[in-house]
């Protein structure tokens, strides 16, 4: 069984939901199976357009955003804080907002050495747990390096722009031709489909299902959590 994500850095709901199909599939009782299962993380980017170098506060970009006041992007902030809170996760709003193609460049090498998991958990908690700058060179190699990508490796990646920009490009390709418009967006073996941060149990349910049967199901959706050129909703709010 294979299992494709979509996914962006910057995304909370990314962050909070990579932590959810992981207790989902922990439940899983095939994941140790003849075959197991294969996690494969897939470049998604939420803001093309943002600057490679910025030092603008996300609350800040928020406010702009939406159009609201500091005081209301601090209370939707809040309340992803309490969604990562439930699963464990240290959130802070004083991190910047910026570009992530440079950082979905370095997730592609870190495939290459089997390390792509645990590079893209390293980024999460570098931007939404410390508060990183991941726009410096210098915090994106170390990073790398600490996750097992050779720093030697991450620098010259950092250095040539069109090193796995293609791998870029056709995940997002990928994505639209699968009708993701917001991430994360998980897909099952190319059959089954799960739009948004769901909760551990329906990750679960679909994981069963699609070991079960080989029909083809529409992508679930419902009242869950993603983020989208629109912004990142918060259930319920």
């Amino acid at each position: 069984m294979r299992v494709e994500i979509w996914s962006d850095i910057a995304c909370p709901w990314c962050y909070i939901g990579k932590a959810r199909f992981e207790a989902g599939l922990a439940a899983f009782a095939q994941r140790y199976g003849s075959e197991g299962v294969e996690v494969v993380h897939r470049s998604f980017e939420l803001d093309p357009k943002a600057p490679a170098a910025t030092d603008v506060p996300v609350l800040d970009m928020l406010a702009a955003k939406y159009g609201v006041s500091r005081a209301q992007a601090e209370a939707m902030e809040a309340r992803v804080a309490d969604a990562a809170a439930g699963e464990g996760l240290a959130y802070r709003s004083d991190r910047i907002h910026g570009n992530t193609f440079d950082l979905h460049r370095l997730l592609h090498l870190a495939k290459a050495y089997g390390v792509q998991d645990a590079l893209l958990g390293a980024f999460y908690r570098a931007n939404f747990a410390e508060a990183r700058n991941l726009a410096d060179p210098a915090v994106l190699t170390a990073t790398a390096a600490a996750a097992g990508v050779p720093a030697e490796e991450a620098a010259r990646v950092l250095a040539d722009p069109d090193a796995y920009a293609r791998e870029v490009r056709a995940d997002e390709r990928a994505a639209a031709e699968l009708g993701a418009t917001g991430v994360p967006f998980f897909v099952i073996d190319r059959r089954y489909g799960i739009s948004g941060g769901q909760p551990a149990e329906v990750f679960r349910q679909v994981l069963e299902r699609a070991h079960a049967d080989g029909g083809t199901e529409p992508v679930a959706g419902g009242d869950a959590a993603v983020c989208g050129d629109d912004g990142c909703a918060v259930p319920g709010s």
